[in-house]
């Protein structure tokens, strides 16, 4: 008998074992031997190699199937969220402008959460990077007017121009790639990032909007009350999405330094974003991408 896996049988006559040592038994079908009439019970055993191999391969094929699903899943969740918030603005029951700052702070919280849905495969963070990837492909068909997806438009657009697409809103889903790739789970750089970007940054409009009648002297287009509510949510956010990692075991982190340490990555974040380099630099660059140097220098991974 000619196999690739080691055989231990009892010969019919003699009744000694011929072959190798083996670890399953596998009935054969009668055979003729000398003309007898025999069953030979036959032993065997998988080289340690192979069966490592199988077993990876394995695994490598649930964590894909794992990761696609969870992908599917953020994708459903993200569509439903701006679907929600632009139902609820045609119903006038919220304004455009707050609808539009609500997904900006809701979009990037909700992605980040979501991480600990993916497997702990290497490949986990680019599927997760597939839901804005998505996102960005959309921004860009509708913005260069492809189509047309009103709902889209004025859920996250101030004037209803396509064009607005290509900008802020765009480059908002480019961090979460940049987030999700360069940093995901594995360090508090990102989180932190898209919380100054997401929580405070999104915040700061709501909050300077309403309440911003007193403005900063080098920058007549934002207010102390918008910087102020900068600073505070960013790092109440931060805080909090840190914490959140901390329970889950991804990230061990010193309590007072850590505060310390978020403190300095918020108040740099507020300066960039009080700076009158709006026409220059979009918010959704400077921001994350001030947050994230800040961050990597404070917490050095």
């Amino acid at each position: 008998m000619s196999l690739s896996l080691s055989l231990l049988s009892r010969h019919p006559i003699s009744g000694r074992h011929v072959g190798s040592a083996a670890t399953h038994v596998f009935p054969i079908s009668p055979r003729v031997f000398r003309g007898s009439m025999s069953v030979w019970p036959v032993r065997v055993s998988l080289d340690p190699h192979t069966l490592r191999f199988r077993v990876s391969a394995a695994a490598r094929v649930g964590h894909l199937l794992h990761d696609a699903g969870a992908t599917a899943a953020v994708l459903v969740g993200a569509y439903g969220l701006v679907l929600s918030f632009d139902n609820l603005s045609q119903r006038k029951l919220i304004q455009q402008s707050l609808s539009r700052k609500l997904v900006h702070i809701l979009s990037g919280l909700l992605f980040m959460v979501s991480w600990p849905i993916f497997s702990a495969s290497t490949e986990a963070r680019y599927f997760a990077a597939l839901v804005p990837l998505v996102n960005c492909l959309r921004l860009v068909i509708n913005g260069l007017s492809l189509v047309k997806d009103d709902g889209l438009i004025k859920s996250v657009t101030r004037e209803g121009n396509p064009k607005e697409l290509l900008r802020g809103p765009l480059y908002y889903v480019l961090m979460l790639i940049l987030s999700a790739l360069v940093f995901w789970r594995d360090s508090p750089v990102g989180v932190i990032s898209l919380s100054m970007m997401c929580g405070g940054d999104g915040v700061a409009d709501v909050i300077g909007r309403r309440f911003g009648s007193m403005k900063i002297f080098y920058n007549e287009k934002k207010s102390w009350a918008g910087s102020i509510s900068m600073f505070v949510f960013g790092f109440l956010v931060s805080i909090g999405m840190l914490y959140f990692y901390s329970i889950l075991g991804y990230y061990q982190l010193d309590l007072i330094e850590t505060l310390q340490r978020v403190a300095l990555v918020s108040l740099v974040a507020t300066v960039v974003e009080s700076l009158p380099i709006t026409e220059v630099v979009d918010d959704n660059i400077s921001v994350p991408l001030a947050s994230m140097v800040a961050a990597y220098l404070s917490f050095g991974y």
